[in-house]
């Protein structure tokens, strides 16, 4: 009983010094912020990049081309390639992008037969009916949330980048960022408007039957094509955004020790905070002490006062990064592929934890300084 009741007089004492308390609060926000940030960047590159037990698809690209503008592939090889034991589907995809280098604002576009639409928006949430009025329009479009989302597009606005003009059927949602942020049109369409000419494609997106059989699927379609006139390179799909990503990761590779930084930044603040709220007021402490107060007490009020700092300040920058990640749909594209930023819940409850393991750290040393000297000394000091 008596810990709820010290928590509660050390909330008194941080709103009586508010001021001081604020300005503690904002600098340990801001420094979980950084924190949050730079995790939740490493966690999205992770997801997008690390192979796990299930995937089953396959890209197929020009061998020794990295951009989209420079993967030039037959069509025809769908044929070939669907013989191939243990394919289950072939999809040509057309991209074509408006930039090809690292930017915060590349807008993709995708092309693919539309009688293969069901398979290749197998993993999202689209209606068989949306599906249906995108087939109608030769220029119809389905474009991702997060893109409509920056671009303000609505259903039946016309859209126009890269030379490419389009007509906004529906909006896709689905939990893979990668379809949140391209818009998705008729193959032959986007084959004329880019002027790449008809049965030509950028890659072949592949779907096996079994996941354990990637690597040798992978190797038996590259051998088909080592001595044609478009030899081609074939990755799992995590495998090929890695290789485009490896830039990005080793830039927010570096990051984290910005964020490492931040939390010892956090650190030294919250102590430095609590060392001067303790030196004024070792008299009134002393005479807490006098009137009942055992030195137990007085340790925790000192914790508990820096763990709700800690606390506090940790949850006011957790929510901003929160919203900004949630609402400013920040994404990273490089050659046509697309790594959207999201914090997860357990990113969020980690930090939680971070910033109350940071308030218990930074107040050991100021709460063993608020008992070190004796009670008579103390109650002497002005």
């Amino acid at each position: 009983m008596w810990i709820y009741n010290i928590t509660i007089l050390s909330l008194k004492q941080l709103k009586r010094h508010w001021f001081r308390t604020l300005l503690t609060l904002s600098g340990t926000a801001c420094g979980l912020f950084l924190f949050v940030m730079v995790e939740s960047f490493h966690t999205s590159i992770k997801l997008a990049t690390e192979e796990q037990a299930g995937d089953d698809t396959l890209i197929v690209y020009r061998d020794k081309r990295f951009c989209p503008f420079t993967s030039r592939l037959p069509e025809d090889y769908q044929n070939k390639i669907s013989k191939l034991k243990g394919v289950m589907t072939v999809i040509p995809v057309q991209v074509v992008v408006n930039n090809c280098s690292t930017s915060l604002d590349t807008v993709t576009f995708r092309g693919f037969p539309d009688k293969l639409a069901q398979v290749f928006f197998k993993d999202t949430n689209i209606k068989a009916e949306q599906i249906i009025n995108w087939q109608k329009k030769s220029d119809a479009a389905i474009v991702g949330k997060d893109l409509a989302s920056r671009r303000g597009l609505r259903v039946g606005d016309s859209f126009d980048a890269a030379g490419i003009t389009v007509r906004i059927s529906s909006i896709l949602d689905s939990d893979d960022p990668q379809y949140l942020n391209a818009a998705y049109v008729h193959l032959d369409f986007l084959q004329k408007a880019s002027r790449r000419g008809l049965g030509e494609v950028t890659q072949f997106n592949v779907k096996v039957h079994d996941y354990r059989e990637m690597d040798s699927i992978a190797k038996n379609i590259d051998n088909m094509f080592r001595y044609d006139r478009e030899p081609t390179h074939t990755r799992s799909e995590k495998a090929f955004v890695a290789n485009t990503a490896k830039d990005m990761m080793q830039l927010i590779g570096f990051t984290r020790w910005l964020g490492l930084a931040s939390v010892f930044a956090v650190l030294m603040l919250i102590v430095n905070t609590i060392i001067i709220a303790i030196r004024g007021r070792v008299k009134e402490n002393a005479i807490l002490q006098c009137v009942g107060f055992q030195t137990e007490h007085l340790v925790w009020m000192t914790l508990s006062e820096s763990i709700l700092i800690g606390v506090l300040g940790g949850f006011l920058g957790i929510s901003v990064a929160s919203l900004i990640l949630h609402y400013g749909h920040i994404a990273i594209s490089s050659e046509g592929l697309t790594i959207a930023f999201s914090i997860s819940p357990q990113i969020a409850i980690e930090s939680i934890v971070i910033a109350i393991i940071i308030g218990l750290i930074a107040g050991i040393y100021p709460a063993m300084q608020s008992v070190r000297s004796s009670l008579v000394q103390r109650l002497r000091e002005a």
